[in-house]
Parts: C-alpha cells; sequence; structure tokens
C-alpha cells in the first residue's frame, strides 16, 4: 500500500485534517472516494496572528500523523492563495494577520515531503467535481457558505483559480440587501458581510433578536423552533445568496451546482 497523504483544511473557525489514501488520479478516474483515517480537528486562533495559527496547524498535523510516513502534504487555506509559492496573498479580517503568510515553507521543513497548497474553495471544488456530486458532470460551480463565502468553478476536473488565484470569491460580489453593510474585507455591500454564518446573525441582531442568539447554532435552533426574526434572517440571506448564484448562471452556464458549507448544512 503506497504511503498516504496528509490533508489539512484551514478555515476561520476550525483546522481539520486527515491521512489520505487514494486521492490521486487513479482513484479519481474510478471515482472511488477516498478513505480517511485519524481525522481530527482543532479551533483556529484567528484573532492571535500567522505564528499561533500555523502552530495549531503544526501540532494538528503532528497528531495526525503520529509517525506515519506521508508522501506529500496538502494543505487547502483561507484567503487567496499563490500556489506557485505557497503563500496567502490577501484575506478578510477573519484571520488576522493572514495576508503575507508563507503557508509552504514550515510545513516543508517540518515533514521534509513535497507540500501542495491551495485556496480552501478551490481544493473543495476539485475534490467535490472528482468524488461527490461532479463526478458525472463536466462542469460544476461549488457555493461555500460558512464563516465566509467562497465559491469554485470546476471543468473537467480542473478547479478554474484565475491568473492570480483570485477566481471564485463570490462572497465580494455585491448585492442590493447588503447595502451599507460591513464586509470581513473592509468594503460594504458584498454578499459576505449579510450572508455568512456570522454575517446572518449580526443581521438577526439588527432585526431586534434576542441577545441570547450570539452564534450560529443558536440562531439556526430558533429559525427550526419557528422564531420569525432568526427565519427572516434567513430569509434575506438566502434571497441574496440566490441572486448571486443566478447571475453567476448566466455567466458559466454549469452542469450542476453544489451549495456546500455550515450556513446550508445548519438545515436553517
Amino acid at each position: 500500500m503506497s504511503e498516504p497523504v496528509l490533508a489539512l483544511d484551514l478555515g476561520g473557525t476550525k483546522i481539520r485534517g486527515a491521512l489520505v489514501h487514494g486521492a490521486g488520479a487513479e482513484g479519481a478516474l474510478r471515482g472511488a472516494a477516498p478513505r480517511l483515517e485519524r481525522v481530527a480537528e482543532v479551533a483556529t486562533p484567528a484573532t492571535e496572528g500567522p505564528e499561533a495559527i500555523m502552530a495549531a496547524v503544526a501540532e494538528l498535523a503532528d497528531r495526525i500523523r503520529s509517525g506515519t510516513r506521508v508522501r506529500a502534504v496538502g494543505l487547502s487555506s483561507a484567503g487567496v492563495i499563490d500556489s506557485d509559492r505557497g503563500r496567502v496573498t490577501h484575506a478578510t479580517a477573519s484571520l488576522a494577520g493572514w495576508a503575507g503568510t508563507d503557508v509552504r515553507t514550515p510545513l516543508t521543513q517540518r515533514f521534509g515531503v513535497p507540500v501542495s497548497v491551495l485556496g480552501d474553495v478551490h481544493a473543495h471544488g476539485i475534490g467535490e467535481a472528482r468524488f461527490g456530486a461532479g463526478h458525472d458532470s463536466a462542469s460544476l460551480l461549488l457555493v461555500a457558505v460558512g464563516t465566509g463565502i467562497g465559491g469554485c468553478h470546476v471543468v473537467e476536473g480542473r478547479a478554474v483559480i484565475g491568473s492570480h488565484g483570485a477566481a471564485g470569491h463570490v462572497g465580494h460580489a455585491p448585492v442590493p440587501e447588503a447595502e451599507g453593510v460591513r464586509c470581513p474585507c473592509g468594503r460594504t455591500g458584498h454578499l459576505e458581510g449579510l450572508a455568512s454564518g456570522p454575517g446572518i446573525v449580526q443581521l438577526a441582531a439588527r432585526l431586534g433578536a434576542d441577545p441570547s442568539l450570539r452564534d450560529g447554532r443558536a440562531l439556526a435552533a430558533a429559525a427550526a423552533a419557528g422564531d420569525e426574526i432568526a427565519l427572516e434572517a434567513y430569509r434575506v440571506a438566502g434571497l441574496a445568496t440566490g441572486r448571486v448564484i443566478g447571475a453567476l448562471l448566466n455567466v458559466l452556464d454549469p452542469e450542476l451546482v453544489a451549495l456546500t458549507g455550515g450556513v446550508p448544512e445548519s438545515g436553517a
């Protein structure tokens, strides 16, 4: 059996990782799902800066690997990623000081194997296209709604990442529902400021929600119980998200759309 790949996913809320068997091109052609072992996660120290974030990544990676030889490391990260240099070129305030961080070199030095770095939603899109809902489709538009909002257009199994690695930043499309609403990127009027997980919680607060509804889980539970303000917050966020996806369909004409992430998975 060949050595596994150490896969790591660094998001604004949590860092997840696993040892992955069978994720190469051969497995994708068979349509066989990769086999995961030692799946684990830790909270992202998002406000503590790049050193603390990379230390948390390294600690999780060591725990998962636990002496096992790996043939490569793959890291997907929030932010705009220059995959050639393994560096974050742009990032929102969701990860403090993240822009400019070299994420490849510390992992290369630690593990001594090839390290590939990709934007988190680009990596998500490739996985969904090769092993998930898009396996039998020539093209896929993935939209992920969680701590942030991102997207990925995959054509014939390859992600369209753009000339600067910034393609698919769906969350920074302007929508009228977000007029005057501050986005984590620092501007106003973007979808992410309104319809991401934190954005929906803030929207509910502006609509007069009970102060106890301070996070996405509590707000989703309230919506499921019929709370009118919680339901209205999700309705407005869903309308704005649907507006952007509809516009993208007119431009990209994908065969399939996959909507993923913590917000749609909450069931609200």
